[in-house]
């Protein structure tokens, strides 16, 4: 599916990040790996490296010019100069549980920071190659409380909706030169911060786990959580060719909770 091509992952080894990179590889393509903490990715890449795909890592803070530069120079060396998919899965979520008036500036403008800016610059850096080329897939990860207002969540809120105007704006620009650029919106995830807030929930109304997760899960129009492989998939598409003639969208992978 994706065999001969090269992408650019951001975030790529923490919770959902390492099951999208798992199925990117898996699909045939060759990796440009950044994240922080370069050792962290380390054995993800040389389990991707094992199965026989090009896998090349990079020390970047998506938030910083400099950095993103830098990793962009490995494109070259690495890659012959081409990226020809981008996933931003690298993100936070800020504050949580206080109303925005409790929020500091800095916190405000640390996750609005990390979850838009961190995507423009390398948007930014690859675009140019893309459109040289005709042809280029982004897709940024976003998230439900970017599509529906949520109490205790201003800040990471106002930071997914502005994610969602920078793809659907991008998309408008890039659409003439053959670049795809959409937007993937996860609801909660299985796996550790999804255990933590139903523990959470466990704790506050006096219930069992098991209940706390089907009490989530009934919010849900499939009654089901999502998993880390169903947001693999919404992106393995989007980055395919299936997808040509999507761009600018929100696709969110919740279980209809946003219906």
């Amino acid at each position: 599916m994706l065999a001969g091509r090269v992408g650019l992952v951001t975030g790529p080894a923490k919770g959902m990040g390492a099951t999208i990179t798992r199925a990117l590889a898996a699909a045939g393509a060759d990796l440009l790996l950044v994240a922080r903490d370069a050792d962290a990715i380390a054995p993800l890449a040389a389990e991707l490296i094992a199965t026989g795909r090009r896998i090349v890592v990079a020390a970047c803070d998506v938030t910083r010019e400099a950095d993103v530069a830098a990793a962009m120079t490995l494109v070259d060396t690495a890659f012959d100069g081409r990226i020809d998919f981008l996933v931003n899965i690298a993100g936070g979520s800020g504050p949580l549980g206080r109303p925005f008036w409790e929020n500091s500036l800095t916190e405000f403008e640390q996750i609005m920071t990390l979850n838009v800016t961190g995507c423009f610059l390398t948007m930014r850096a690859v675009m140019p190659g893309m459109i040289a080329r005709g042809y280029g897939r982004i897709v940024n990860v976003g998230g439900t409380f970017g599509l529906r207002g949520r109490a205790g969540r201003a800040a990471y809120s106002a930071s997914k909706w502005g994610l969602r105007g920078l793809t659907k704006s991008a998309a408008l620009e890039a659409g003439p030169f053959g670049v795809t650029v959409n937007c993937v919106c996860p609801g909660m995830v299985e796996g550790e911060r999804f255990d933590r807030v139903r523990g959470d929930m466990a704790e506050r109304l006096g219930i069992t786990a098991d209940a706390a997760r089907d009490r989530m899960a009934a919010e849900y129009a499939l009654r089901r959580i999502s998993t880390a492989d169903d947001v693999a998939g919404a992106v393995l598409f989007l980055v395919g060719e299936h997808a040509r003639q999507i761009t600018g969208q929100d696709i969110a992978v919740d279980g209809g909770w946003v219906i």
